[in-house]
């Protein structure tokens, strides 16, 4: 189908290829979330929440099945040495896969307590993890398993690279989203808190990250059509970030350049493939992928 977009500052001509068509790559998802890339292999992995299971697909080839029992996992990212890193809703937890196919558990407490449900996670290049920790996975069966909250508020954590875990951020309401500015001087937080209560959050935040340490979060966007969820940022800073309508695309300072339309509401989106310019779009029951005339920060050259 033919790219659709909605422009309100010109610059956005410069970052969307309409000549490159909008592929739905797979259906019958019943919540798609998660996308990663992995440069070794050309290959994108994504998450179905409900239905259990991690998806692999080598682009331009067959989909398959990665993972019949992914503990429900939400938000997946790489690291510098190629290993999956996983949030999973039922175990609730942050886990890392091994080369040789072990598993890691890199964190299911914080002060001797059961965490929420992690959510969407980062890796920052001091090796440190980043990743939010709302209750979404603990509110009903869906998307793992019902249980009261121990923790008493949704944070956003850091694992540094000693394995130590601490409290980053406790005043959001409903974190959800990561990534990282170019050069790591910014971090960048979707919270969703109004996916659940009308009153709650539906924003955009920025913290400004300097050797590990996090300013208190400013919001910068608010998200109109549904709420943000997850969010990329390209090789020149721009935000790309999931709405009910598609993804909103923002400058640094978070200036909405305009909308690239998707049929269905947007969960996430990863920049991958050879160039770093194709888009993976996880929306709803399908996944998406376009290319696009940028890549995503991970690729930028120094």
């Amino acid at each position: 189908m033919a790219v659709e977009t909605e422009i309100y500052d010109p610059r956005l001509r410069d970052l969307i290829l309409h000549s490159s068509d909008l592929t739905r790559v797979f259906s019958t998802m019943l919540w798609a979330e998660g996308p990663v890339y992995f440069p070794t292999g050309d290959y994108f992995l994504w998450s179905d929440i409900p239905n259990n299971r991690l998806y692999q697909w080598l682009t331009d080839d067959a989909i398959r099945v990665f993972s019949y029992n992914s503990a429900n996992t939400n938000g997946n990212t790489r690291d510098p040495q190629g290993r999956l890193l996983s949030c999973r809703h039922l175990t609730r937890s942050v886990v890392r896969k091994e080369h040789d196919g072990t598993e890691t558990i890199l964190a299911d407490r914080f002060d001797g307590k059961r965490l929420n449900s992690p959510n969407d996670l980062v890796v920052s290049t001091d090796g440190s993890v980043w990743f939010t920790d709302p209750t979404y996975g603990i509110m009903t069966d869906f998307e793992g398993q019902r249980a009261e909250p121990e923790q008493p508020c949704c944070r956003v954590y850091q694992i540094d690279k000693k394995g130590q875990i601490r409290s980053a951020i406790d005043v959001l309401q409903k974190p959800n989203g990561l990534a990282f500015s170019p050069g790591e001087t910014q971090l960048y937080i979707a919270d969703s808190a109004r996916s659940h209560d009308e009153k709650g959050h539906h924003h955009l935040f920025a913290c400004s990250h300097e050797k590990g340490n996090l300013s208190r979060p400013e919001p910068i966007f608010e998200i109109e059509h549904g709420v943000p969820d997850g969010l990329r940022v390209d090789e020149f800073g721009h935000i790309w970030c999931s709405s009910a309508r598609g993804i909103e695309i923002l400058d640094a300072k978070g200036v909405h350049l305009g909308c690239l339309k998707v049929p269905e509401p947007v969960s996430n989106l990863e920049f991958g493939g050879p160039k770093g310019n194709r888009l993976l779009i996880t929306a709803s029951r399908s996944v998406y992928s376009v290319y696009v005339a940028v890549a995503g920060a991970k690729f930028k050259k120094s």
